[in-house]
């Protein structure tokens, strides 16, 4: 018999399903647009603006992250598109961003597009790193690992992998313990947060 609390219960697991296929839908879609965009900018450089670019990129790409008051100016409407164009043009130019990268980014304005610039810069170092025959890897930990087992680490991977990679090492206490490796996209997860998300995927399913 249905109870009014398994109908409850029901009805809840399907909003939750139904609203991570949104989150999930429109992440995918900004990746997407992202990287087509960083694309289109890593055509219209040489080798020399490459890396300059990059590192502008990533700079401005913190910023809207870090900076509530930044985002506020370039989503709204309040602000007028040469004034946007202008901050950003003046951060960038901070950055060392070549002149390619100025008019990208006033493109960025005029297409409501500049909330995408983390994604953008991800996307574009990707593209830098693959130029150079590198491999981007992050590894996540729930404490800051000894400078030492960073080293041992690096190089287990170096050997594994057999090519040039460049790992950043992140720590998120929610691991509680283990490694998680991020390479591409596939992830390597030995975390206990991840072993218990997985158990908890596996018993819904049941």
């Amino acid at each position: 018999m249905l109870t009014w609390r398994s109908a409850f219960r029901a009805g809840a697991r399907r909003l939750i399903s139904l609203s991570k296929r949104r989150i999930n839908g429109r992440i995918v879609i900004k990746t997407a647009v992202a990287r087509r965009y960083a694309q289109a900018l890593f055509e219209l450089l040489d080798a020399s603006t490459i890396e300059p670019t990059r590192e502008a990129l990533t700079g401005l790409g913190q910023a809207i992250k870090d900076s509530v008051a930044l985002r506020h100016v370039v989503a709204s409407p309040a602000f007028g598109t040469e004034v946007k164009i202008a901050i950003l043009a003046e951060l960038g130019s901070r950055l060392g961003c070549p002149p390619v990268g100025q008019t990208f980014l006033g493109q960025l304005v005029k297409k409501n597009r500049v909330g995408f610039l983390p994604e953008i810069a991800e996307a574009f170092a990707k593209l830098a790193d693959a130029s150079k025959g590198i491999q981007q890897i992050t590894v996540s930990t729930a404490a800051t690992l000894p400078p030492a087992e960073q080293h041992r680490i690096s190089t287990r991977l170096r050997e594994m992998l057999k090519r040039q990679i460049e790992v950043t090492f992140h720590t998120d206490a929610r691991h509680l313990a283990g490694v998680q490796i991020h390479l591409g996209s596939t992830v390597v997860d030995s975390t206990v947060r991840g072993r218990l998300r997985a158990m908890q995927s596996l018993l819904t399913k049941e």
